[in-house]
């Protein structure tokens, strides 16, 4: 009867709502959207002014209602990616009325009077104390994203270093292999360990190949995909013995998710610019949830000047890659972080790894091959054979591999009806599949032997 009542509630959770063309929300978004772009007549151009366009309004509201349905049904099943949706920004609503616009160097302010360059500052003392750098010795900015902070940080290395080679593991974030090719710097991809961490013998053996060039190193701080972090004084130490001295050498912290959950775990490895390193940036909408993509770039102000240039327009200073900066976000940042407090931060990331533990736990119990690194809230275990599947519950999949990130939002619940439902259509896709009973899938190479739940190495775990 329990397993009864587990399978009905999977199955309650997961019926999609209707999608003909009167209720999905996609094509009455298109519908919508094309019925704009025609060309209207002088007459049906008058009947709607003389109807205040109150049909059209009627319309947009149909639309909006029926997406915010769809969104809530989705959000039912988001366990894929880094996005915290437990949250609530209804105070802040009334700002929505005003463009703020934050253009120029957040400390000098600018002549665009509609901004928020005192939350902005706010927020980055909040992080330049997180990081330990004091705040006549930092500078830094809100930023529309991960991408961005990386970006500006890489930038800063290669003005520092302009022959500077990039090192990066294969596990960074594909950003970073991105803005190589945008920068047009040569970039050494560095092998990993079993847990996604670089690996520092491999990085040594890159560093001698081309020891008489500068190296920019790009250290994640919580890979994409298995949430390893890389040992920042490992890398230091092995910069220092393999002839690096601190002027040859660069370091950013890529810190997207981790650079905000780290600080608030004990014994968990420190981010500090106590260390030799150049900048640290993370994600405003993952951890802290702001309901639109937003970053923090923090780097010493020694380094900025380079790239600063004067512009009298804006009467500030350009030392961002946007011009145009969102207003919003840093007041979105401010009031998360305001609002909860050190205490109440930590408690969230308490949570969030003590559930990720969890939930690792119930899918080892099942038999299913799974990895956790320490201090992570991500779980990595092995890809649903089905696509529908990893869609339905967004997973993000790579290779022979899937994770689930465990968020504010996540639930016990939530994690029980997954895993629940994963069993569920385990079996079923390996006979479809391969007509036989079911057998783990070997993901050793992925996540190590010890994790893994195949027949050959199932006697180790």
């Amino acid at each position: 009867m329990a397993n009864q009542e587990v399978g009905k509630k999977v199955r309650m959770a997961l019926t999609p709502p209707p999608h003909d063309a009167t209720t999905n929300p996609f094509l009455l978004i298109r519908s919508i959207s094309s019925s704009n772009n025609a060309m209207l007549s002088k007459e049906e151009e008058e009947e709607k002014e003389n109807n205040n366009g109150e049909p059209h309004t009627n319309n947009l509201c149909a639309v909006i209602n029926h997406y915010i349905h769809t969104l809530n049904h989705f959000n039912l099943r988001n366990l894929g990616y880094p996005l915290n949706q437990n949250f609530n920004y209804d105070a802040l609503a009334p700002l929505l009325r005003f463009h703020l616009n934050n253009a120029g160097d957040p400390f000098l302010g600018s002549t665009v009077c509609l901004n928020s360059t005192s939350f902005e500052v706010s927020v980055l003392d909040w992080f330049a104390n997180l990081w330990e750098i004091q705040n006549n010795k930092y500078w830094g900015y809100v930023t529309t994203g991960g991408t961005e902070s990386n970006l500006h940080a890489i930038l800063l290395g290669r003005e520092k270093f302009p022959d500077g080679i990039l090192y990066t593991s294969q596990d960074s974030h594909y950003s970073i292999f991105k803005i190589a090719r945008m920068y047009r710097m040569q970039c050494v991809k560095v092998g990993t360990l079993v847990s996604g961490e670089i690996d520092c013998a491999e990085l040594k053996a890159s560093l001698l190949a081309h020891k008489d060039k500068p190296a920019i190193i790009n250290l994640n701080i919580g890979t994409t995909m298995k949430g390893a972090v890389d040992d920042i004084d490992l890398v230091i130490q092995t910069l220092k013995k393999n002839g690096f001295s601190r002027d040859r050498f660069y370091i950013h912290c890529d810190g997207a998710l981790f650079g905000i959950i780290l600080p608030f775990v004990k014994q968990a490895p420190k981010i500090s610019f106590k260390k030799p390193i150049g900048s640290v940036c993370v994600s405003g909408h993952k951890f802290l949830g702001c309901p639109i993509p937003c970053g923090v770039v923090i780097t010493r102000k020694e380094y900025i000047n380079t790239l600063c240039r004067d512009i009298e327009y804006i009467g500030s200073r350009d030392a961002t890659i946007t011009g145009s900066r969102s207003g919003h976000a840093p007041i979105f940042l401010w009031y998360a972080i305001t609002k909860r407090g050190s205490l109440g931060l930590q408690k969230e990331a308490q949570t969030c790894i003590r559930n990720a533990r969890y939930l690792h736990n119930r899918l080892r119990e099942a038999r299913i091959g799974a990895m956790l690194n320490e201090y992570s809230n991500i779980v990595v275990f092995e890809k649903p054979l089905d696509d529908e599947f990893s869609r339905r519950w967004s997973l993000a999949c790579k290779g022979n591999i899937a994770h689930v990130v465990v968020m504010q939002h996540v639930t016990i619940e939530m994690l029980d009806l997954f895993v629940a439902e994963f069993l569920q259509k385990r079996s079923f896709w390996w006979f479809k599949d391969y007509g036989s009973s079911f057998q783990p899938r070997c993901i050793a190479d992925e996540i190590g032997a010890a994790n893994c739940s195949c027949s050959m190495h199932s006697l180790l775990s």
